[in-house]
């Protein structure tokens, strides 16, 4: 349990990190998408982006080759987290 109060900690002290996993929840984007849609900078996309792939709560779904286009999505792990989040009211 202390695991997921971990995560959900680590999402909801960056609001860039929250921006990205509230944006893909929706479904998956670009992080053009993303950093449109969150009036938010594309670089701190792309490191919240980074920082939450490193921990299994969200996925690239086109091949690591690809430079443009790429397409994220929220990982099962990452739905739990939010659904966490959202449930104690934490954003």
């Amino acid at each position: 349990m202390s695991e997921d109060w971990d995560e959900v900690s680590f999402v909801i002290s960056s609001r860039y990190r929250i921006a990205v996993m509230q944006r893909l929840v929706v479904g998956p984007a670009t992080p053009s998408t993303i950093a449109s849609d969150a009036d938010v900078g594309i670089s701190h996309v792309s490191r919240a982006l980074q920082r939450l792939r490193e921990r299994s709560l969200v996925d690239l779904l086109v091949s690591d080759d690809r430079k443009k286009g790429r397409v994220y999505g929220l990982t099962e792990r990452g739905r739990q987290i939010w659904q966490t989040i959202e449930a104690e009211n934490m954003v």
